[in-house]
C-alpha cells in the first residue's frame, strides 16, 4: 500500500462514496484554496524538483548543498509556510491532513499523485505534479457558469 493509503481492496459503495469525498473536497473552498497555496508553493522552490514518499528529506548541513530539504508536493506547502515537517509522519495521511488543515481525503488524493509514478525523474514528478495540480483549480471563468 503506498503512503495516501489507496488499495486495490476499494470497491463498489465504498469506492463510490471515497470518489465523491475527493471531488467535493477538491472542489471546495478549502481544498481551491490549498490547491492554489500549493501550485505558489511549488512554483517558489529554487529547483523544480518533487520526491516521493515523504513530506522533506533531510538536509545534509553542507553549506550550499543541494542534497536534502527537497520536498513533494504538500511538502512545498509545508516550507513556505515553515512547518517543522520532521514532526509529521508522512505516512500517517490523517496526521499529514491535520497539520496542513485540508481535508483527508483530499491529502492523499495528492499524495496518490504525487508518489504513484516510480520510474519517473523528480523533474518529471515537478512538471506532472504542477499540471495536475492547474486541472483541479476552477477557474473564475467556470465558477460564474
Amino acid at each position: 500500500m503506498s503512503r495516501s493509503g489507496y488499495s486495490d481492496d476499494c470497491d463498489g459503495w465504498q469506492l463510490i462514496r471515497w470518489r465523491g469525498a475527493v471531488a467535493s473536497a477538491m472542489r471546495g473552498q478549502r481544498g481551491q484554496a490549498f490547491l492554489k497555496e500549493m501550485l505558489a508553493a511549488m512554483d517558489a522552490l529554487p529547483e523544480k524538483r518533487l520526491i516521493a514518499d515523504d513530506l522533506e528529506t533531510p538536509a545534509t548541513g553542507m553549506p550550499f548543498s543541494t542534497k536534502g530539504g527537497e520536498v513533494c508536493a504538500i511538502g512545498s506547502v509545508g516550507k513556505a509556510r515553515g512547518i517543522d515537517m520532521a514532526k509529521v509522519d508522512p505516512h500517517e495521511h490523517e496526521m499529514v491532513a491535520a497539520a496542513f488543515g485540508i481535508p483527508h481525503s483530499l491529502a492523499c488524493e495528492i499524495m496518490f499523485w504525487n508518489d504513484d509514478w516510480r520510474s519517473e525523474t523528480p523533474e518529471a514528478r515537478f512538471a506532472r505534479m504542477r499540471k495536475w495540480i492547474e486541472s483541479q483549480i476552477v477557474s473564475a471563468k467556470a465558477e460564474a457558469a
